[in-house]
């Protein structure tokens, strides 16, 4: 088990949609640096989007499929930066 006795959640989902974890006190292991590397670049896409999103508002010709393209991707940008809190949550002593 980890340091603090729990699993970690990773930052992706399982062919099934359900989260998936990981075991190990190896934080420096190939799959803890990629779910870092994978956490990290979620945020940066969610920054991004954040700043294409205020943009996007501001005009206000803005057609109403591009809004709606905007609110699917800024979903799927919380649920990852959810996920990603969560499991560094978890991992605080």
């Amino acid at each position: 088990m980890t340091t603090h006795d729990e699993l970690r959640l990773l930052p992706w989902s399982g062919p099934d949609g359900k989260p998936c974890f990981l075991s190990t006190d190896d934080t420096a292991g190939y799959l803890s640096r990629l779910a870092d590397s994978t956490e990290e670049t979620q945020l940066g896409s969610g920054t991004k989007l954040l700043e294409h999103a205020i943009e996007v508002l501001a005009d206000e010709d803005t057609d109403p499929d591009e809004l709606q393209l905007l609110v699917t991707d800024l979903t799927e940008a919380l649920r990852d930066a959810i996920r990603v809190a969560t499991s560094r949550g978890h991992r605080f002593p």
